[in-house]
């Protein structure tokens, strides 16, 4: 008998990062649930046979329970999330709002305690793997990105304490924490200080997602894995 195709929950999968990951795990034969605020993931979804697209926010918790429910309803199994979220606010410590702090942390913290809840049941049916994309402020906080860093910190310990409190169900937690990625345009090179001195890729992003959501990775938990080209300096 054939193994059944395992199945995977990618919110902010319709660009960039997350839909270079969308398209390397399709590769390997995953079925895929992809989800954007935009019909970026509907036109993704097209080009990826098998998949289905779910229009939503990673700060919304309606969105989120809409998307595992659909990702169950189709495929009957959910072996891999990924959460990408959008950057929140920028701005001067002292000129960022309450809302704009509130607006960071829904979309950064309160989206992995979200998802986390609605998923873990599902992937421990599995063995299955939760996967988020970070950024490297929160190994090396930039003013540049000062919700990002705390927030994205925050994940880091979340990471960690969600990888202890699941892993003797077989559910296996990681962040990874990208440098500068050319999902963004930048002026200049930003990266140039780096031990690499250049900008990464998605597609980088991507091959390093799909090793934490494979067997080869099985003993690969609670990890805040910096894909930065040595952009932090931090031992």
């Amino acid at each position: 008998m054939p193994q059944e195709k395992k199945s995977a929950l990618i919110i902010g999968g319709g660009r960039g990062m997350g839909a270079a990951i969308a398209r390397q795990l399709h590769s390997h034969g995953w079925n895929l649930t992809l989800v954007s605020p935009s019909e970026s993931c509907e036109v993704l979804a097209g080009e990826l046979t098998g998949s289905q697209a779910i229009r939503g926010s990673a700060g919304e918790a309606a969105d989120l329970e809409r998307a595992v429910a659909a990702a169950q309803e189709k495929f009957a199994r959910l072996d891999g999330v990924l959460l990408h979220t959008a950057g929140p606010p920028k701005g001067d410590l002292l000129e960022l709002s309450d809302q704009d702090w509130q607006t960071g942390h829904q979309l950064v913290v309160l989206s992995f305690v979200r998802l986390a809840r609605l998923a873990v049941p599902l992937l421990a049916k599995q063995g299955g793997a939760f996967v988020t994309i970070g950024a490297y402020g929160a190994a090396e906080p930039s003013l540049v990105f000062p919700i990002s860093s705390a927030t994205r910190a925050q994940v880091s310990a979340l990471t960690r304490l969600y990888a202890d409190r699941f892993g003797k169900d077989g559910v296996r937690f990681n962040t990874i924490h990208p440098g500068f990625i050319n999902s963004l345009e930048f002026k200049g090179n930003p990266a140039a200080e780096s031990a690499l001195g250049r900008i990464g890729t998605v597609e980088e992003i991507a091959a390093t997602a799909a090793f934490l959501f494979s067997d080869g990775a099985g003993y690969v938990t609670g990890q805040n894995l910096l894909v930065d080209g040595g952009q932090t300096h931090g031992v």
